[in-house]
């Protein structure tokens, strides 16, 4: 067990026959008193200021955990959005390419629909040309035909034609 200043007081030393001087001893004794009194008092600072700066420093540990556990579970949190937002886009690709896919194809549908409509219309003009050309030939021939001359020779007398008129309507 360390030594108190009160110790070190209560000191008594045996008394020899020529022994130390009393009050060169005790002088001393006094002067060590103060200063184990200064080193015990120093050292019970220093303890409570150790004391202090295990608190502060459990106190940092502490919030140093803290953000640690905020950092990853950030980084958790990160990643998870990465991932979602990565799985969403694969999606919306999938998705984009499915609807491309389906309008070219519609598109293929259509144009090939259109060829074949223009192929028929082109067969429907090429017959009514042909028909237009040949009730056009026709109508010329029939005008360049010598029957026009004779139906101007014929002379139709009106009065006859009213009687042939009555005639009809009573029969």
């Amino acid at each position: 067990m360390p030594l108190t200043p009160l110790d070190i007081h209560n000191k008594e030393f045996n008394k020899g026959f020529r022994g130390y001087d009393e009050d060169e001893v005790n002088e001393f004794l006094d002067q060590v008193i103060k200063d184990y009194e200064l080193v015990l008092r120093e050292k019970k600072e220093t303890e409570e200021r150790l004391n202090e700066m295990k608190d502060r420093l459990g106190h940092f540990v502490n919030i140093e955990e803290t953000l640690n556990k905020s950092i990853i579970i950030a980084q958790e949190a990160g990643e998870d959005v990465k991932r979602n937002a990565q799985k969403e886009a694969k999606l919306i690709i999938k998705e984009a390419e499915k609807n491309a896919d389906r309008i070219v194809n519609e598109s293929l549908s259509k144009a090939r629909k259109i060829a074949l409509e223009i192929e028929d219309l082109k067969k429907q003009s090429k017959v009514f040309r042909t028909r237009f050309k040949m009730l056009i030939e026709a109508q010329l021939d029939m005008l360049n035909t010598d029957d026009w001359d004779h139906l101007l020779e014929y002379e139709v007398d009106a009065t006859e034609l009213k009687i042939h008129e009555k005639e009809d309507s009573l029969a």
